[in-house]
Parts: structure tokens; C-alpha cells; sequence
């Protein structure tokens, strides 16, 4: 069977479908992932083809921390790019399409029209719940079952609201009937949806709908043939386990900044410390510290004593799966869930915002995350048990039961 993986977004929400995707070609499938540009070396090392899907998430996130004006004009050009990638990766041919949340309401349109079957592949919980407040809900929201469900359906809503125009305007180009666009996660939605993430770190709930699961989490394909550099190796060995400090694709052009930072936090607790750009071109100074570029973390992580991270949903998973304590330092978005849900699971200390980023702050997080013995116990715990778990497997059963 064909089958086409359409996502879009950073590194974060590329990665877990190589693992996914390199799973269904083991089963006998072709898979291609339609993701933006600077993603194609990753998807091809791992084995699976690329159809480029227009947009740079970078610069939207740049235009996020300019003006409204241009964070607006951003937003625009990028939906619109990203409604028209997604119809062309669907024309090109495929049999079935398994789609990321973002991208979803243009995938369901594009299966639509080319009459092929749309499964929906989340790596976020995306249906309101009584259990808590969906990621991206405001955090002073009214407590309780029914304020994190109204919470859940605000952010559903917004979501809408967001693709709505570029929606209609891609159903009309493609011939389809135009009017209010389905809602992303009701019942004119994609079904069935499987979440990437284990049921150990966020239980279904069970007031979500039928035909919508939770999966379990799929690990990032390592690309074939990498080798450790030298001078990470070295580097590992020279010593006791560093810490590893990454904020993944927040904060681009504040390397600078941040470097200063992390230097001095790394140096005020008094540990070594792997440091890896990402794109806010992250670097520190000094002896103890390591500045690297892009790496598997199923390598690297289970080797640090510690991550500090931006708890996006590819990284939360990847210190989970390593089974070492974490310092979450959220930015946006669905981080400070997955930061908050790292707390509850007594696997970090509370959550360190990034807005209040200091080096003294973070310094003393990571002391006092090191210090804990019960946080490295328990993370050490959870990663037994997700280790017997196989996220794939319901996505494969599905494919096959429909006739792949």
C-alpha cells in the first residue's frame, strides 16, 4: 500500500513519524512523508521518501515575537503555503494518509476530493475532556471537569477559527462544497485517530469519542549508518554523565543570550553539561561544556544524568524513553502540558517557565533535580515500562485490516 504521512511544523513534529513510517515500510508498505524542505535529509536517511510541503516554521516563529502585524501576515502566508502543499503531496498518489493534527483539516479536504481514506496520527491529545485542559488552554482557566472540558473545546474552537478561510478556500479550489468547515476534532473530524503517546504518561480519557485511542509513543527512526562524533564520544568518557540542555526549536536568534545563560547555570551546579543549538543556535563556554548540533536522542539522552528541555511533545518522549530525571523549561503551545504532566509523574521538579529564565534559576533547578533520588528512580521505572510498550502496533493493525 501507498501510504503518505503528512505533517508539518519543527524537528519535533517530523521525527516521530520517521519511526512510524519506517515501522510500515518493515511491514511491506511505501511510505512518503510530506513535511517542509529543510526536513527532507532527515526523512531520506531514514529510509522513506519526502514531498516538500511549503512554509518555514522557523520564520513563524520569528514573526511571533515581532509585531502582531507581521506575525499575522506570517500565519497567513503559511496556512495558505501549507493548504496548497498538502492537496499537491495528495494528488501525487497515495492510498491512504495518515495525518498530524496541524495539517489535518487540509488532509481530510485532499482525501476528499481524490477519494482517499484520511486516519488521523496526533502526537497531542486533541479532543476536549473532562480529565484536564487540552494542550494550549489558557492556565487560569475555571478548575474542575467542566472548566478543563470548555477549556478543551476554546482551544478546538480556535483551531477552527485559524484554518477556517484557507479550508474553504482549498475545498473550493479542489471542487468541493464550500461552507463551515467541519471541526477538527468533532464528529464531521477525522476518524479514526490514534495518539502518539503512551497511555502511561496520559491515560485515554474516557469521554473521548469512539474510534479515537491512545496508541502509545513512536520512536524517531536513527538515521542509517550515523555514527557518534569523535568529540562527543570523548567527551562522554572524559567524565561523569553531563546534563543535556536543548530548547529545540524555541527562541531562534537568541543563541547569544541563552549561551550566556546556560553558561553560567552550568557553572553554578557545578556539572558538565552537553549543550545543542537547536534553532535558537543554543552554545556554551568552558571546559565542561560540549556545544553539539543535531543528534538521535536515543542515544545521546540515556547517557546524560539529566535533560533540561522545552518539554516539547518529541523531546518529553525521548527523557522518558532514556529514563532520566527532567528540568522542563516550557515555552508555548503544548509545552507547558507536557511540562506540568512530567511534574505530576514525579519524574522533574515543578516546571521552570521560560520567561523567567535566569542562570541562577536554572542552575538550581538542575541541583535540585539532581539531588532527588526519587525523581531518577521514577523516571528510571517509567522507562521499564515503556519500553514493553509498541506504539506502532494499532497503526499497523488498521492498515492492514484496511487492506494493506
Amino acid at each position: 500500500m501507498r501510504i503518505l504521512i503528512v505533517t508539518a511544523g519543527s524537528r519535533g513534529d517530523v521525527a516521530p513519524f520517521t519511526g512510524l513510517g519506517r515501522r510500515l515500510v518493515e511491514a511491506g508498505h511505501q511510505v512518503t512523508v510530506a513535511a517542509h524542505p529543510p526536513f527532507a535529509a532527515l526523512i531520506g536517511a531514514c529510509g522513506l521518501g519526502h514531498r516538500p510541503v511549503p512554509g518555514d516554521p522557523q520564520e513563524l516563529i520569528r514573526a511571533r515575537t515581532a509585531s502582531p502585524e507581521q506575525a499575522r501576515e506570517a500565519s497567513r502566508a503559511y496556512v495558505e503555503g501549507l493548504a496548497g502543499g498538502v492537496a499537491r503531496a495528495v494528488a501525487d498518489g497515495t492510498d491512504l494518509v495518515l495525518t498530524a493534527f496541524g495539517p489535518a483539516p487540509f488532509s481530510r479536504a485532499a482525501g476528499e476530493a481524490f477519494g482517499v481514506p484520511v486516519v488521523g496520527t496526533y502526537l497531542a491529545p486533541a479532543f476536549a475532556t473532562r480529565r484536564f485542559p487540552l494542550p494550549g488552554a489558557p492556565e487560569t482557566g475555571p478548575p474542575g471537569p467542566e472548566g478543563n472540558l470548555a477549556a478543551g473545546r476554546g482551544v478546538l474552537s480556535r483551531a477552527d477559527g485559524f484554518f477556517a478561510d484557507a479550508v474553504n478556500r482549498l475545498r473550493a479550489s479542489l471542487g468541493l462544497p464550500v461552507g463551515t468547515p467541519p471541526s477538527v476534532s468533532g464528529a464531521g473530524g477525522v476518524r479514526p485517530v490514534f495518539h502518539g503517546f503512551s497511555p502511561l504518561v496520559v491515560p485515554r480519557p474516557a469521554d473521548w469519542p469512539p474510534g479515537v485511542g491512545v496508541a502509545g509513543y513512536w520512536w524517531p527512526a536513527r538515521p542509517e549508518d550515523w555514527r557518534p562524533p569523535a568529540e562527543l564520544a570523548d567527551f562522554l568518557r572524559a567524565g561523569p554523565p553531563p546534563v543535556f540542555i536543548g530548547f529545540g526549536s524555541m527562541a531562534p536568534g537568541q543563541g547569544e543570550r541563552l549561551g550566556e545563560l546556560v553558561t553560567g547555570a552550568v557553572r553554578r551546579a557545578g556539572v558538565r553539561a552537553i549543550v545543542q543549538a537547536g534553532w535558537a543556535g543554543l552554545g556554551g563556554h568552558g571546559p565542561d561544556v560540549l556545544a553539539v548540533g543535531e543528534l538521535p536522542h536515543d542515544w545521546l539522552l540515556p547517557r546524560t544524568a539529566a535533560v533540561v528541555h522545552h518539554a516539547g511533545a518529541g523531546t518529553t518522549a525521548a527523557g522518558l524513553r532514556a529514563g532520566v530525571p527532567a528540568v522542563p523549561v516550557p515555552v508555548m503551545a503544548d509545552q507547558p502540558f507536557w511540562a506540568s504532566r512530567l511534574h505530576e509523574l514525579g519524574v522533574a521538579p515543578r516546571p521552570l517557565p521560560f520567561q523567567d529564565l535566569t542562570a541562577a534559576g536554572l542552575g538550581d533547578a538542575i541541583t535540585a533535580c539532581l539531588a532527588e533520588p526519587a525523581h531518577r528512580r521514577r523516571a528510571a521505572d517509567l522507562a521499564r515500562r515503556l519500553a514493553a510498550e509498541d506504539g506502532a502496533a494499532p497503526v499497523l493493525a488498521h492498515v492492514a485490516a484496511a487492506g494493506g
